[in-house]
């Protein structure tokens, strides 16, 4: 065992009590994070125009902080870009993590010199709480990828601009930068695929042991090496143990990534945001990702099915509930107050408090009061796809309310499969059926002749990846929407749909 491996496994028994002793209180800690974040934010604009001088309980701060998303922020975020001080939180952000907002153009989230630590402590005790129970720590003496946005910043009012990967790459701990790849140079490379082929060029003949990244890019640098090798990853890289995910639901890309790796790997899961680094799976053995709740964020949870009501129910961390959809409201030290993340999660354990993420709050399909959302889809596909023995490559949905084709609406599946099933129909079929036993309101739909069944378009190989393309946001960070209420991204796939006329 080299010296790096022998120093991992300390620090993660080190790092387990610390999180032993915080997660056994977790209603004192989140108290305890409140009460330093109101203290600590008194004298901002922010906490002046809300009173935080006479909030002594949560509830009064209820009362003052109305749930606000980016929208909302945005005048206090402008004043800050035009060079004020002490506006969100006090003195001046850190960083802007640039990132994209479908309502609001590009956003800058601020990122504060108290809660730039906590984004990198939360990426290192995921791997330290996987090395505390597995004992594995072998991975952190090879080589170590990382498929991230540019590290390259620009300056805007003074503060350090960019991709929150991209920052988060210029804190990556000395002991790991020299197994850290790809190379800088090659980091700073913006086309994708320009930047692929570099990685692939930089890594194929090194001992790589751990991956990161999200899950459909990470399956893209699998491809490309064995286009370039003709081996899957895991003949090439013996020595690879560890997968560190995040960003989409993990479900619809995991058999076709276990099929490209071709050997036994462990897969850990994280909840990173620009807002804040959330979750991270702790066992190989449970369900749910441990939420972090002495990481400078006080967390809010309202039933998703009240988020756009006028008076929403607003609850604590001693006030949820298990199996409940939730979206998360995040206050932080960062000086987002009232922030609606957009995500939504459920509870799985009050003890530890661990969470599954379910979807966005505005990614489900309701055009006809159905409203199916994220977890019923990617639940239902990955259950046909495992009963089928089908590999998915990627998919989205989207309603179709004006059909040509049919007597009736219905949700059109634009699915990239790794081979089309040879029977189509039987899993369109299998597929409507479990997501009518899921969402009670599209069976009633169904059988009240609204809507017709589901169709499926498959999507050329690649379609995907050249739609993305064409849209300027392939690679990095960029997430595919799994569900739309509007045709945008429907239309804009015809190009890429494979000519298969008896899928529905």
């Amino acid at each position: 065992m080299g010296i790096k491996a022998y120093a991992a496994k300390w620090f993660a028994n080190i790092i387990h009590r610390q999180t032993l002793k915080w997660s056994l209180d977790p209603v004192g800690t989140q108290e305890k994070v409140f009460q330093s974040l109101i203290n600590q934010a008194k004298g901002t604009l922010f906490g002046e125009d809300h009173n935080f001088s006479g909030i002594k309980s949560y509830q009064d701060f209820r009362q003052a902080v109305p749930i606000r998303d980016y929208e909302g922020l945005k005048p206090y975020i402008q004043k800050i870009i035009e060079g004020a001080e002490n506006v969100l939180w006090s003195g001046k952000p850190t960083y802007f993590a640039k990132t994209s907002g479908t309502t609001s153009g590009v956003k800058y989230i601020p990122i504060s010199k108290e809660s730039m630590p906590f984004q990198i402590a939360g990426a290192r005790n995921a791997l330290l709480a996987y090395i505390y129970e597995t004992g594995n720590s072998s991975f952190v003496e090879g080589k170590l990828i990382f498929l991230s946005g540019s590290p390259e910043l620009e300056e805007k009012s003074g503060i350090q601009t960019g991709r929150l990967s991209g920052i988060v790459n210029h804190h990556v701990p000395k002991y790991l930068r020299r197994n850290q790849l790809p190379s800088y140079t090659t980091n700073c490379i913006e086309d994708w695929e320009t930047k692929l082929d570099k990685i692939v060029e930089e890594t194929i003949s090194q001992d790589m042991t751990l991956i990161s990244g999200i899950p459909p890019w990470m399956q893209m640098y699998f491809d490309r090496l064995h286009e370039k090798s003709g081996k899957m990853a895991g003949n090439l890289f013996p020595n690879l143990s560890v997968i560190v995910h995040g960003g989409v639901n993990f479900e619809p890309y995991k058999a076709k990534l276990q099929e490209s790796i071709s050997k036994k790997v462990s897969f850990i899961e994280t909840f990173p945001a620009s807002e804040g680094f959330f979750a991270y799976q702790d066992s190989q053995k449970e369900v749910g990702l441990l939420l972090l709740l002495n990481s400078g964020i006080f967390y809010e949870f309202v039933p998703s099915n009240e988020i756009f009501s006028d008076n929403p129910t607003r609850l604590t961390i001693g006030e949820v509930e298990l199996g409940v959809n939730y979206a998360i409201i995040l206050n932080t030290n960062a000086g987002l107050w009232g922030y609606n993340l957009g995500d939504t999660i459920k509870f799985v354990s009050k003890n530890p408090y661990k969470i599954v993420v379910t979807g966005r709050i505005k990614h489900f399909i309701s055009a006809f009061g159905e409203h199916v959302i994220a977890e019923e889809v990617e639940e239902c596909l990955s259950e046909t796809s495992r009963q089928l023995g089908a590999r998915i490559v990627e998919f989205t949905v989207a309603p179709q309310v004006n059909p040509t084709d049919s007597e009736h609406p219905y949700h059109e599946w634009f699915i990239e499969f790794e081979s089309i099933p040879d029977n189509l129909d039987k899993f369109r079929m299998i597929l409507d059926d479990k997501l009518q036993q899921k969402n009670i309101y599209y069976k009633d739909l169904l059988t009240g002749n609204i809507l017709d069944p589901l169709h499926i378009s498959p999507i050329q190989k690649d379609g995907f990846i050249n739609y993305m393309k064409s849209i300027g946001k392939l690679g990095g960070q960029n997430k595919l929407p799994r569900l739309s209420n509007d045709r945008i991204i429907a239309d804009k796939l015809k190009p890429y749909l494979v000519e298969i006329m008896s899928a529905n």
